[in-house]
C-alpha cells in the first residue's frame, strides 16, 4: 500500500512538472510572438526545442506503465504533445497499458507505419489485446510480417471471444519431458537464460505436446540433480481450456493460489498458459466495468473526451431514470388529497422510499457478487428469498419502530407512527424481493446483472414505497 501511495505521489509530481514545462513553453512562445525582433523564428525554435527537450528527458526516465497513467490523467491536447515525445521503442508497451478509450485517441494520431512499428514490438498475446483497435490494413500487414508460428498464435488468440481464457492466455511457455533428470532441466534453464514472466513452474509434456503434469521450480531447487522429473512432478495440475470463461479461471486462481496454469485443447495438448498478471488485469477491468454499469454508464469514458461523447455515454440510463421518476410522481399524484389533509406525509414519505432503496441496493450487490462467483442460481431462489425477506422483516421492525416513534414525537399522532412502521416493513420486504429477482432475471436472459441494477431497484422501491406509505396512510388516517 505504501508503495502504491508513493507511486501516485510521484506520478502527480511528474504531471505537475509536465504541465509547468508546457505552460512555460506556451508563455515564452507567446512573448516571442509579440516581440518584433530579428531572427524571431530562430529564437522561437530554440525555445521550443529547449522546453520540449526537458520534457522528453523527463519521459525517458519513466516506465511505460507510468507514462500510460500520465497520458490518462492529462487533457487531450497536452496528451498529444506528450505522446509525440515518447520514445518510439516503447509505443507498443504504452498502447497495451492505457485504457481502451485513451488508446483510441493515441492511435488516431498515428499513421499506418507508426502503428505497425509499435505493434511489432509486442508479444503475440499483447498484439491480440490491441488488435480490435488496429486498422484492418495494419493488422493484415502485421500478420504477413510475423513468422508462421506467431501468425498461427495470433490468429488463434483472435478467434476466442472476449472474456474467455483463450483471449487472455500467452504463448511463452517452457516445456520439459518426464524422463529427464533435474540436472538436464537446470542446464536447459541456464541456456534459456531468461524465464518468461511469472514463471513458477515448468510444464511436463510428452512427444505429442500433451500435458502430463507440472514441475514447480521450488522442487527443482530442493531435489537432488539426479532425480528424474517423473518422480517429483505434480500430476494434479489445474488445467484450463481456451473456451473456459475468464471469470471462472479468476476464481480458480484465487482458490488455488495460482501464479501460472497450463491451457490445453480438447485433446489435452498444451496451447499456452494463463498467468496471474493477465487474471489480475481481467479482474480489474471487470470491476471497473461493473462500477460503470451499476451507475448506468454504457462504456468506459475518457475523462477528457468531448462533451458530446460524454452525453452519448450517459443519456440512456438517465432517460430510464426520467421515466421511473415520472412514474413515482404519478403515484404521489394519486394521493394528492391525502397529502393535503395530512401534510406530515410529504415530509415522511422520502424516508420510507430512501431506506428501501438503500436496502434493495445492498441485496442486489450481494446477489450480483454471488452470481459472479457462481454461488447462486434459480435453483436456490426460494432459500435466498426466505433469507433476504427475513432480514428485511427484522430490519423493518427495528428501524420502522424507531421511525414510527419519532414520527409520533414530532407530530403527536399515534396512528401516523403505526403507518410509518408498517410502511417501512412492507417496503423493505419489497426491496428484498426485487433485490434478489432483478439480478437473477437479467442473468437468466443473458444480460449483465450489474448493468443498471441500482437504477431499477431504486425505481421499484421509490414507486412502491410511495404507494405503500401513502396507501396505508389513506386507509388509516383519512
Amino acid at each position: 500500500m505504501k508503495k502504491n501511495i508513493k507511486r501516485k505521489e510521484s506520478l502527480n509530481k511528474v504531471i505537475k512538472q509536465i504541465n509547468t514545462l508546457l505552460d512555460k513553453h506556451k508563455l515564452v512562445e507567446d512573448l516571442v510572438d509579440k516581440q518584433d525582433m530579428p531572427k524571431q523564428i530562430l529564437i522561437k525554435n530554440l525555445v521550443h526545442k529547449q522546453n520540449l527537450s526537458n520534457l522528453k528527458k523527463l519521459l525517458n526516465d519513466l516506465h511505460p506503465a507510468d507514462i500510460a497513467d500520465i497520458l490518462e490523467s492529462i487533457p487531450i491536447d497536452t496528451r498529444r504533445i506528450v505522446w509525440d515525445l515518447v520514445k518510439p521503442d516503447v509505443d507498443g508497451d504504452i498502447l497495451v497499458e492505457v485504457s481502451d478509450v485513451v488508446r483510441q485517441t493515441l492511435m488516431s494520431d498515428m499513421d499506418s507505419t507508426e502503428l505497425l512499428a509499435a505493434a511489432e514490438q509486442l508479444d503475440t498475446d499483447e498484439i491480440a489485446d490491441i488488435a480490435s483497435d488496429l486498422p484492418e490494413e495494419v493488422l493484415r500487414d502485421l500478420l504477413e510480417n510475423l513468422d508462421i508460428q506467431n501468425r498461427k498464435r495470433l490468429q488463434s488468440a483472435l478467434s476466442y471471444p472476449e472474456g474467455t481464457v483463450g483471449a487472455l492466455m500467452d504463448f511463452d511457455v517452457l516445456t520439459i519431458r518426464e524422463d529427464v533428470s533435474l540436472e538436464v532441466v537446470l542446464n536447459y534453464l541456464r541456456k534459456v537464460q531468461k524465464l518468461p514472466d511469472h514463471t513458477d513452474k515448468l510444464f511436463v509434456v510428452d512427444r505429442n505436446s500433451s500435458i502430463m503434469g507440472v514441475l514447480p521450480l521450488e522442487r527443482i531447487i530442493v531435489s537432488q540433480p539426479e532425480t528424474t522429473v517423473k518422480n517429483i512432478m505434480a500430476m494434479d495440475a489445474v488445467l484450463f481450456k481456451p473456451e473456459d470463461m475468464a471469470n471462472e479461471a479468476s476464481n480458480a486462481f484465487e482458490r488455488y493460489d495460482l501464479v501460472t496454469a497450463p491451457v490445453v485443447d480438447a485433446k489435452n495438448k498444451l496451447v499456452g498458459r494463463l498467468t496471474v498478471d493477465a487474471v489480475m488485469d481481467h479482474i480489474r477491468e471487470e470491476a471497473e466495468s461493473e462500477k460503470l454499469s451499476m451507475a448506468g454508464l454504457r462504456e468506459e469514458e475518457d475523462m477528457f473526451s468531448s462533451i458530446w461523447k460524454s452525453v452519448k455515454n450517459r443519456w440512456a440510463w438517465l432517460a430510464i431514470n426520467l421515466i421511473t421518476a415520472f412514474i413515482a410522481s404519478r403515484v404521489i399524484g394519486v394521493f394528492e388529497g391525502s397529502i393535503e389533509k395530512v401534510v406530515a406525509l410529504a415530509a415522511l414519505m422520502p424516508i420510507v422510499a430512501g431506506i428501501g432503496g438503500n436496502s434493495g441496493n445492498q441485496t442486489t450487490t450481494m446477489i450480483v457478487r454471488a452470481l459472479a462467483l457462481g454461488q447462486v442460481s434459480f435453483s436456490n431462489l426460494r432459500l435466498l428469498l426466505y433469507k433476504e425477506v427475513s432480514v428485511a422483516i427484522l430490519n423493518g421492525v427495528l428501524w420502522g419502530s424507531v421511525l414510527g416513534f419519532f414520527a409520533y414525537l414530532l407530530y403527536g399522532n399515534e396512528k401516523l407512527g403505526y403507518v410509518m412502521t408498517a410502511a417501512m416493513i412492507l417496503n423493505l420486504i419489497l426491496s428484498a424481493i426485487m433485490g434478489v429477482i432483478i439480478p437473477l432475471l437479467m442473468n437468466r436472459f443473458g444480460k449483465d446483472p450489474a448493468v443498471g441494477s441500482s437504477v431499477l431497484i431504486t425505481a421499484m422501491t421509490d414507486s412502491g414505497g410511495f404507494f405503500i406509505f401513502l396507501g396505508l396512510a389513506t386507509l388509516v388516517l383519512i
